[in-house]
C-alpha cells in the first residue's frame, strides 16, 4: 500500500496527470519521470516510442512501483499493451478515462480530438469513443507544433495563439461541442485553445478520470496508501532540469508547496 505509483510522460505533459493524482489522492507518493531530452514523441515511429516507453518503465521499476500511469498519449496509444505484458502490477493510459468523459459530455454527439501525430494515426481515441457510443461523429486534428511550445514554458503569448488558430480555427466549421485535449501537454494551452474554439466547445482534460481510475483500481485491490505520514515525491526528467522543475512548481502549485519534493536527472540511455 505504500508503494508508489510510477508516472512517465514524454515531457512536462504528464505533469497534468500528476497533478489531479495528487490532490484526488493526497497520501499516495509520486515518482515522475518526464523524457524531455527526446520529447515529443509525436513525430516517431510506433518502434521508436515503444524503445522509449520500455527503457523508461525498466528505469521506474526499481522503485517497485504498484501501478504505472503512461502519461502520455502517443505511448498509450502504442505501447499499453506492450508494457501490461511485461509487469506485473496495473499499467493505466489516459486514452479510454479522456474518451468516457466525452460521451459524458457531448449533446450534439459531435466530438474533437486534438494530439499528436502518433496519436491520431493510430487511431486509438477514435477505436475508444465508438466503442462508448457507436454512432458518434469524431473529428481528429494532429497538432505538432504545441509540444515544442509547451516544453519552453510558452503557454501564453501571441506566437502561442497565432499557432493555436492556425492549427484548430477550422475544427469551429464542425458541429463540435466537445474537444479532447488528446495529449497531456494541451492542458497547459487551454485558455489558447478555448480561446480559440469558443465557449460553446467543452474542453476534456483526461487529467481527472485518469485520476478517479487510479484511484478505483487501488480502492478494488486494497492498494490505497494508508496513514497521516506526508509522502516525498520524486520528479525525474531526462533532459535540462531548470526549465522542468520552473514548469513543474508553476503548473502544480499548491500540490508541490504543500508536498515534499525531490528532482533528480538520472541517466537511463
Amino acid at each position: 500500500m505504500q508503494q508508489p505509483i510510477a508516472i512517465l510522460d514524454s515531457g512536462v505533459g504528464g505533469l497534468t496527470v500528476a497533478k489531479e493524482v495528487m490532490r484526488q489522492l493526497p497520501r499516495e507518493k509520486l515518482i515522475y519521470f518526464g523524457d524531455t531530452a527526446r520529447t515529443p514523441y509525436g513525430p516517431r515511429s510506433s518502434d521508436e516510442v515503444v524503445k522509449f516507453t520500455r527503457e523508461i518503465v525498466g528505469y521506474l521499476i526499481q522503485f517497485r512501483p504498484k501501478m504505472i500511469v503512461i502519461a502520455c498519449n502517443t505511448a498509450t496509444a502504442v505501447a499499453l499493451d506492450d508494457i501490461r505484458s511485461r509487469v506485473a502490477v496495473p499499467v493505466v493510459g489516459v486514452i479510454n478515462p479522456g474518451a468516457r468523459a466525452a460521451i459524458g459530455q457531448t449533446v450534439t454527439g459531435c466530438v474533437g480530438v486534438i494530439g499528436t501525430e502518433g496519436t491520431i494515426k493510430s487511431g486509438a481515441y477514435e477505436q475508444a469513443l465508438r466503442g462508448l457510443s457507436p454512432n458518434v461523429r469524431v473529428v481528429s486534428e494532429a497538432c505538432p507544433k504545441f509540444v515544442p511550445l509547451v516544453e519552453k514554458g510558452n503557454f501564453r503569448s501571441p506566437e502561442t495563439y497565432e499557432t493555436v488558430r492556425n492549427s484548430i480555427g477550422h475544427l469551429r466549421g464542425y458541429p463540435i461541442d466537445t474537444l479532447i485535449l488528446g495529449c497531456t501537454h494541451y492542458p497547459f494551452l487551454t485558455e489558447t485553445i478555448s480561446e480559440v474554439m469558443g465557449e460553446r466547445v467543452s474542453l476534456i482534460n483526461s487529467a481527472e478520470e485518469t485520476a478517479l481510475e487510479i484511484r478505483k483500481i487501488l480502492q478494488d485491490r486494497m492498494g490505497l496508501a494508508r496513514g497521516g505520514q506526508v509522502p516525498v515525491h520524486q520528479f525525474f526528467c531526462s533532459g535540462e532540469p531548470h526549465l522542468f522543475k520552473a514548469i513543474a512548481q508553476q503548473w502544480m502549485g499548491e500540490q508541490i508547496e504543500l508536498s515534499p519534493v525531490v528532482w533528480q536527472v538520472p541517466v537511463i540511455v
